[in-house]
């Protein structure tokens, strides 16, 4: 038995009334009279922008790298099969993460996620472009076995992040996906400068794996300087205070709520205050004239709150989780509508038809191009999603309804592939940046919003949730891909240049690296003398192609 008195808390009776929908988006964190530490200098959101980036990198790295793998795999649609391996297992690893995400902490799921990550991408380098140990078809599965083994870290790791920024302010969500698209970014310009300053193809993806490894083993080392700081343990420990409830369950039918605080069933316990004359007792009634407000006097309480941490087995923890998904997404399913059909769209038509997109003028360019474009306008359109106020749940999945209409107009751009409807380069271009654009919005915008539509302690959980209709797109997307690469890939292009042409127009790109790095300073006229190098070189290769 217990007694508890409400101080500044005014309650009152529930019945039978139904719950009010306020009430229960309401926040159950214990630190509102706290206030949170800052972010100095913006470095924690600096650093999820790195974590965004980090989990990105390696599955950009061999997508990046498709001309080199068009040569080593002619005839074959390499793209398309690392493209769809890797959301296959991406999706299946996030249906595993989303049923473990209680049984392993969120620190050991993402250092398991760099970790498979750096070693894969330290074997490819190692033994596919250094050691070259294996041959053309058992190179191409190993390959494939790469994706899949970076899929699964990938993918351990952007699910997990996700959960851990939904326990953060909403910026800190779109930190991440800014940093996704800065990944594409990055590693594109990292694709054109390698091709430019390394003549020889293999050797410019050999270097250009290693930037990719080095700045993953970069963002990991920024994970862990930011996690044990002020800012991060406030908000995990306010998520986590939340998990941890007091309810109580009165015998008759009827409730207490702290309207001043909008709590349902949750009790507080405060300290007792020393005895006095009037205080109140089992045999007193329950109003005391010279309180404050009105009291309450409760005698059955029933304990059933959990630590955060701790695992809930058997049929009633499984039950608890399946009921803890439903009402999540009796909450957010609009959210999750639109974000797997904003990625349903847009995996079909990238990597892998936009791939497939010719040029005559640009040669082997066209596809780099192209996909720089994406990564840009993805980019730009996350950091402009920071605004999302307009945007409402059955608003966002309308705009990706209509955002479909650009899968038939890219196709134009490649079908029929002798001579396409739309064969100026003006066209693919413009598409492709429109693509790029409305996938930074409508991709970041749902899962930003997703997390303030439920409790608290659901966060973490309305992340995962988020991830998997994610990565449910994907899948959808890719598997689309795979058809319209069969109507894509009927017919030989215009312009063959791929096979017959690309190794000869990379042998006549190169840069003296001893002319570059022979002074530690360079006057005027060398930095002019290096530019035109590259840009005749660029000018070179562009003329063979054509």
């Amino acid at each position: 038995m217990s007694e508890a008195v409400g101080d500044s808390g005014r309650y009152s009776k529930l019945g039978k009334q139904k719950r009010r929908k306020s009430d229960f988006h309401a926040s159950t964190n214990g630190f509102s009279n706290l206030s949170p530490p800052q972010d100095t200098y913006n470095s924690i959101y600096a650093a999820f922008i790195l974590g965004g980036a980090g989990f990105l990198l390696p599955y950009n790295s061999f997508i990046m790298a498709m001309d080199y793998f068009k040569v080593r795999y002619p005839g074959t649609p390499v793209v398309f099969d690392m493209s769809l391996v890797y959301i296959v297992v991406a999706f299946i690893t996030v249906l595993g993460n989303n049923l473990l995400v209680e049984t392993f902490t969120l620190s050991a799921r993402i250092n398991f996620g760099y970790f498979i990550s750096f070693v894969t991408l330290i074997f490819v380098i190692t033994c596919e472009l250094w050691w070259e140990v294996f041959g053309e078809l058992t190179s191409y599965t190993v390959n494939l076995g790469a994706v899949a083994v970076v899929a699964v870290g990938c993918t351990v790791q952007q699910s997990s992040f996700y959960g851990y920024t939904s326990m953060l302010p909403s910026r800190y969500t779109q930190a991440v996906m800014v940093g996704e698209s800065a990944s594409g970014v990055f590693m594109s310009l990292v694709r054109v400068l390698t091709r430019l300053l390394v003549s020889e193809i293999r050797g410019s993806t050999f270097y250009f794996f290693q930037v990719s490894a080095s700045a993953v083993a970069t963002c990991f080392a920024m994970y862990h300087l930011i996690r044990r700081t002020d800012f991060i343990q406030f908000y995990i420990a306010l998520s986590d205070r939340a998990k941890t409830r007091i309810t109580l369950e009165p015998t008759e039918d009827a409730g207490l709520i702290e309207t001043t605080d909008s709590r349902y069933g949750v009790l507080k316990i405060q300290s007792s205050p020393p005895p006095t004359g009037t205080a109140l007792s089992f045999t007193n009634p329950v109003y005391e004239p010279s309180a404050p407000a009105p009291t309450y006097k409760v005698e059955d309480v029933v304990i059933r709150g959990r630590t955060s941490t701790s695992a809930r087995g058997g049929v009633s923890g499984i039950r608890r989780g399946i009921q803890s998904r439903w009402e999540i997404t009796k909450a957010i399913y609009p959210y999750m509508i639109s974000i797997c059909l904003a990625y349903f769209t847009t995996l079909c038509m990238y990597p892998g038809v936009v791939s497939e997109i010719t040029s005559c003028n640009l040669g082997s360019w066209m596809p780099v191009l192209m996909m720089s474009m994406f990564n840009g306008a993805d980019l730009f359109g996350k950091m402009i999603s920071s605004s999302s106020s307009y945007w409402t749940g059955w608003r966002l999945v309308r705009f990706c309804v209509i955002r479909l209409f650009l899968i038939p107009l890219i196709l134009m751009c490649a079908m029929p592939r002798a001579s396409p409807l739309l064969s100026e380069e003006i066209f693919p271009f413009f598409f492709v940046l429109v693509l790029g654009l409305t996938n930074g919005v409508f991709g970041s915008v749902p899962i930003i919003q997703a997390p303030s539509k439920v409790e608290d302690y659901h966060r973490e959980l309305t992340g995962n949730m988020m991830t998997l209709s994610y990565n449910f797109g994907l899948t959808t997307g890719s598997l689309m891909a795979y058809f319209l690469e069969s109507l894509v890939s009927n017919a030989d292009p215009v312009c063959n240049y791929i096979h017959d042409k690309l190794p000869n127009s990379l042998q006549n790109i190169s840069v003296n690296f001893s002319t570059i790095s022979s002074s530690t300073t360079l006057d005027i006229t060398t930095i002019a003398s290096v530019t035109s190098t590259i840009m005749e070189n660029v000018y070179n290769s562009t003329d063979e192609n054509v």
